[in-house]
C-alpha cells in the first residue's frame, strides 16, 4: 500500500509555496494483524508437516515395542493417569497392526506393508514383550495381540517364514504359552498363540520333547470347560500335524504316553474327555506314519480291554469311534495268543453287539468294515500259548 504525503516547501524572498509530493511505502493499516515472527511460522510449518505424515508399519511396531517396554517395567503406581494414557495408546497401536495384517471392510492387506511389519516385529524382541505383557493389557487389546501373533506365523518374507527363525532362537516362549493354561484369564489367548506357533515343525518338536507335553493330560480335564476344550484342541494339533515328528515321538515314548492316555483320558469319568480321546486315538493309529505304533498298540490285552468297554458305552458317538480302533485289533493278522483268547471268550457277545450296531446315516465303508470284523471274529481258532 502507498501513502501520499503533501508538504509545502517555501521559496526564499517570499515566493509562493509550491507543493512537493513525497512517496513512501507505508505499513499495513491498523486494522490488519501484526506479522508473525520467524519462530511461530516455523512451528506451524513443522506441526503441519508431522500431522500430514502417516506412520509407516515400521514406525507402528517400534512405538508398540517402546510402550511394551514401558508396560513391562512400570507397575501401576501413583502416576496412574500417565500409565492409563500409555496403555490406551498401546491398545490403539495393536489395533492398527491388526488392521495392516488383516485389512478391513474397505481395504485388503498390502503385501509390502505386511512384509515391513513382519521384519520389524521379529528384528528385536517385540514378540517376547507382547507375550510377557499380555496379562497387563485389557481384553480387547489381548484379542488384537493374539490375532497379530497368529497372523505373523504365516507371513512369508522373501519366501521364508521368519517367525520360525525367531522362535527357534526363543523356544522358551513356548514354556510361557503352555503354562498359560494354568491361568484361566490368559488360557484362551495363550492357547491360540501356541497352536499357531506349533505350525512350525521345529517348535512342535520342542513342545513334544519337553516335560510340558505331560501337562496336557491334566489340562484337558480342567473344570473350566472352555479352557479344557482349548487344551484338547492344542493337544490334537500337536499329535496330528507333523506326522514324521509325531511318529518319532510316539515310538520313543510309547510306554509312558499310552499309560497316561489310557488311564487319564480313555478311562476318564468325564464323557467329553472320553469321546475326544477315542476320536484322537483313532486319528493317530489309522495314520500310515504311525503303523509301527499301531501294531504295538493292538498287541496289548490291556488296550483291548479298554476298547471293549468303550464299545459298550451308551453313547453312540463313543461306540462308533471305539469301533474304528477295535477293528484294528480284529484285522491284525498276527494277533498274539492272549488277544485271540480274549476275543474268543467274548465272541458271542461281540457278534450280538455288531448285529445290532447301526449308525444314523448310511455309510458303505462302515458297513463293509463291520462285516469284515464279524468275519474275522467268527473265523478265530484257539491258539496254543507259547
Amino acid at each position: 500500500m502507498v501513502s501520499v504525503v503533501v508538504v509545502a516547501v517555501g521559496r526564499r524572498h517570499g515566493a509562493s509555496a509550491s507543493p512537493v509530493v513525497i512517496q513512501r511505502l507505508s505499513s499495513p493499516s491498523s486494522a490488519a494483524a501484526p506479522p508473525e515472527n520467524d519462530g511461530e511460522a516455523e512451528l506451524k510449518r513443522m506441526k503441519s508437516l508431522f500431522k500430514s505424515k502417516p506412520k509407516t508399519p515400521v514406525d507402528l511396531v517400534r512405538q508398540t515395542r517402546d510402550l511394551l517396554i514401558y508396560a513391562e517395567r512400570n507397575a501401576p503406581d501413583t502416576r496412574e493417569v500417565k500409565r492409563e494414557d500409555k496403555m490406551l495408546e498401546l491398545s490403539k497401536l495393536l489395533r492398527e497392526l491388526k488392521s495392516i495384517l488383516y485389512g478391513n471392510s474397505e481395504t485388503e492387506p498390502v503385501s509390502e506393508a505386511c512384509a515391513q511389519l513382519t521384519q520389524e516385529f521379529f528384528r528385536e524382541n517385540t514378540m517376547r514383550l507382547l507375550i510377557v505383557c499380555l496379562p497387563k493389557l485389557n481384553l480387547e487389546a489381548r484379542k488384537d495381540a493374539t490375532q497379530v501373533v497368529a497372523n505373523l506365523q504365516r507371513q512369508a518374507v522373501h519366501s521364508r517364514l521368519i517367525a520360525c527363525d525367531y522362535l527357534e532362537k526363543n523356544l522358551d516362549l513356548m514354556d510361557i504359552l503352555v503354562l498359560g493354561y494354568e491361568n484361566t484369564d490368559m488360557a484362551l489367548h495363550y492357547g491360540a498363540m501356541l497352536r499357531e506357533c506349533i505350525r512350525h515343525q521345529s517348535v512342535a518338536r520342542y513342545v513334544l520333547e519337553s516335560e510340558h507335553v505331560k501337562k496336557f493330560f491334566d489340562y484337558i480335564q480342567l473344570p473350566n470347560f472352555d479352557v479344557a476344550a482349548d487344551a484338547a484342541a492344542t493337544f490334537k494339533e500337536l499329535m496330528t500335524r507333523h506326522k514324521s515328528t509325531v511318529a518319532e515321538f510316539l515310538t520313543k515314548n510309547y510306554d509312558w504316553f499310552f499309560a497316561e492316555y489310557n488311564s487319564k483320558l480313555l478311562e476318564s469319568t468325564n464323557y467329553i474327555t472320553r469321546r475326544q480321546a477315542i476320536k484322537l486315538l483313532g486319528d493317530m493309529l489309522l495314520d500310515r506314519s504311525n503303523s509301527g505304533v499301531m501294531t504295538r498298540y493292538v498287541s496289548s490285552r490291556d488296550n483291548l480291554r479298554i476298547l471293549m468297554n468303550l464299545l459298550r458305552e451308551s453313547s453312540k458317538s463313543i461306540q462308533v469311534e471305539a469301533f474304528h480302533v477295535f477293528k484294528l485289533f480284529a484285522a491284525n493278522q498276527n494277533k498274539p495268543p492272549d488277544i485271540v483268547s480274549i476275543l474268543l471268550a467274548n465272541r458271542s457277545k461281540l457278534l450280538r453287539l455288531f448285529a445290532d450296531f447301526k449308525i444314523d446315516k448310511e455309510d458303505e465303508q462302515f458297513e463293509s468294515d463291520k462285516a469284515q470284523v464279524v468275519r474275522e471274529i467268527a473265523a478265530l481258532e484257539p491258539q496254543d500259548h507259547p
